[in-house]
């Protein structure tokens, strides 16, 4: 693909794809978000398409792309929900803190190897679903399983005690 095909393409499609994305959304900076990263994947990773097919193709990427951003903001949600770990509270002693800092590393070490590992990644190195994605070679559907998993084992045992 060349420039000039790329940029006929951005300036044909770019609108159509950003509205939908807000009619989807409801939200324009999120669709405009969205819509550039979809060109941007277009136009890194060269996609060669006969002309009629590229609309389709666009906002096939789009809905994926949009679908993939809902799920990971649930995640995200349950995550900040379910997990009642506010270790610090003013009220605890330093004792306190200490043992609900144990029961954590307790539960987080008896989570299956696939589970902890990718949680870690996400949460202590603040790598996004996608990227781990790519250094594990899986899918981003299979991190958001596995993070969704550990997130409620982590919240059942932790409520338990």
């Amino acid at each position: 693909m060349t420039a000039k095909d790329f940029k006929m393409i951005y300036n044909t499609h770019f609108d159509d794809l950003r509205r939908y994305l807000i009619y989807r959304s409801g939200d324009q900076d999120l669709s405009g978000d969205i819509a550039q990263n979809i060109f941007m994947k277009v136009w890194t990773k060269k996609v060669e398409i006969a002309k009629g097919n590229i609309k389709s193709l666009l906002f096939k990427m789009a809905t994926d792309e949009f679908i993939s951003h809902i799920r990971k903001k649930k995640v995200e949600k349950e995550y900040t929900e379910s997990i009642d770990l506010r270790l610090i509270h003013e009220s605890d002693t330093d004792d306190e803190l200490s043992e609900k800092k144990i029961q954590f590393e307790k539960v987080l070490n008896q989570l299956p190897e696939k589970q902890k590992t990718v949680l870690l990644m996400n949460k202590l190195q603040g790598l996004t679903y996608k990227e781990i994605a790519e250094i594990l070679n899986l899918s981003q559907k299979a991190i958001e399983k596995r993070i969704g998993l550990a997130l409620k084992t982590l919240k059942q045992k932790l409520n338990q005690r």
